[in-house]
């Protein structure tokens, strides 16, 4: 019998829940909201805990000056003046394939704090839950990650490769840290095999992620008294239009798409996040500006997804006077994730979804998310890459975000089990 599976059960049994939990809390207690102090503070975290287990860890400062200006950047929506990169390193016995666990450590503000029941930064645990920002998306799927590779380290347990923990920043508004990260592994040589991004699935898996491009859409007209209005021309009214092609053009893009994505009633969103218009209630506005977010479809290329939106826009100048002599401007900024996808034939899916199968008895949906993440990046670079982890997505930048502490542990295990199987050699 594989010494992997006789000593199973005994590295499934040193997890204790309650340290579990416990991290979990200490980590969602530090503020890391994208462009803050504390999102470096987060990364600290994780290079201090990982150096006293006993791993291998790699720290450096992002150079932010040449990352930010490089023509395959993938965008960034906050302002940074520092980013950490952690990485750390557990030893395999062997020469067989490296596998990379990744989480971000970044979350999004917490909202109106008049919704929130507890405060956001203060995490409390009832009912079998963990509350507070980050949960969720994604501080207790890193834990399970960390504690995972912890207890395979801690037991000795023969693995064939070498794996790999990474805590990466500035995922919410880009990607910077995996950014980063991909280039730090290739300086060093480190040829990952296979990566595991804990992110909210419910314990499904997810091998793939429409793409999400931000956008800003810049409408004119021209100002005069309110009195007098119709000798002026409504910027907002001009804006109006654009949201009817916009709902038009999200229709036709989502009428047929990929087999991965039909679980979802809209599987490539375009919506509209900000507007901002007029300065005096009694004044025609010359100017409103919104803010929104286009959906990629599973192999269309971003630029077929900006084409797509700006030709719709482009067509309004054929149906009214004012857009003729002044179009709608477009302007693309912010976080541009790309779609990507990792076969759900490849190994380290089934791979994972026997692992969890094993745990918990159930088979896991597999299924593409409407969403961008860092798994584009990873498969970008030729890693084959997939989401699994606790907490549910809907509740991931919504007050209250929760995750089940049932969850955590069903994941840990079930990473642990991945990471010692005797077939992936």
């Amino acid at each position: 019998m594989d010494s992997r599976r006789t000593h199973s059960s005994d590295v499934l049994d040193g997890v204790d829940p309650r340290q579990v939990v416990d991290a979990v809390e200490r980590v969602v207690a530090i503020a890391s909201i994208g462009g803050t102090p504390a999102e470096v503070t987060a990364q600290e975290f994780f290079a201090q805990a990982w150096t006293d287990d006993g791993f291998d860890v790699d720290t450096w400062h992002l150079d932010l000056p040449d990352l930010t200006t490089r023509a395959d950047f993938p965008g960034m929506e906050v302002d940074r003046c520092a980013g950490v990169g952690v990485l750390a390193r557990i030893p395999g016995t062997g020469s067989g394939p490296a596998t990379l666990l990744l989480g971000h450590t970044d979350v999004v503000p917490p909202g109106d704090l008049s919704a929130w029941h507890t405060d956001p930064f203060t995490p409390v645990v009832a009912d079998g839950q963990i509350i507070g920002r980050g949960t969720t998306d994604m501080k207790a799927g890193l834990v399970a990650a960390w504690f995972a590779a912890r207890a395979v380290h801690t037991a000795g347990v023969p693995v064939p490769g070498d794996i790999y923990l990474a805590a990466v920043s500035g995922e919410e508004d880009g990607g910077l840290g995996t950014f980063a990260l991909l280039d730090r592994l290739a300086a060093r040589g480190i040829d990952i095999a296979r990566c595991i991004i804990p992110e909210p699935t419910d314990l499904d898996i997810v091998p793939a992620n429409g793409g999400a491009l931000t956008f800003r859409l810049i409408a004119r007209g021209a100002a005069t008294h309110a009195s007098r209005r119709r000798e002026g021309v409504s910027a907002i009214e001009k804006f109006a239009l654009a949201l009817t092609a916009l709902a038009e053009l999200e229709a036709a893009r989502n009428g047929a798409v990929d087999p991965l994505m039909q679980r979802w009633d809209v599987a490539y969103p375009l919506s509209i996040g900000t507007v901002q218009a007029g300065d005096w209630a009694s004044t025609v506005p010359d100017l409103c500006i919104a803010e929104g977010r286009l959906g990629v479809a599973l192999d269309e290329t971003p630029d077929q997804a900006r084409a797509a939106l700006e030709q719709a826009l482009a067509a309004l100048s054929h149906t009214d006077p004012w857009l003729a002599e002044h179009p709608i401007e477009v302007q693309w900024w912010g976080g541009q994730f790309a779609p990507g996808r990792t076969d759900p034939a490849h190994p380290l899916v089934t791979s994972v979804a026997a692992a969890h199968e094993q745990i918990t008895g159930r088979v896991p949906a597999i299924y593409g998310a409407p969403y961008g993440s860092d798994l584009r990046l990873l498969v970008g670079a030729g890693i084959p890459t997939l989401q699994y982890g606790p907490g549910d997505s809907a509740v991931a930048h919504a007050p209250n975000e929760w995750v089940s502490i049932d969850d955590v542990l069903t994941c840990t295990r079930t990473l642990i089990t991945f990471l010692i199987s005797p077939d992936l050699t």
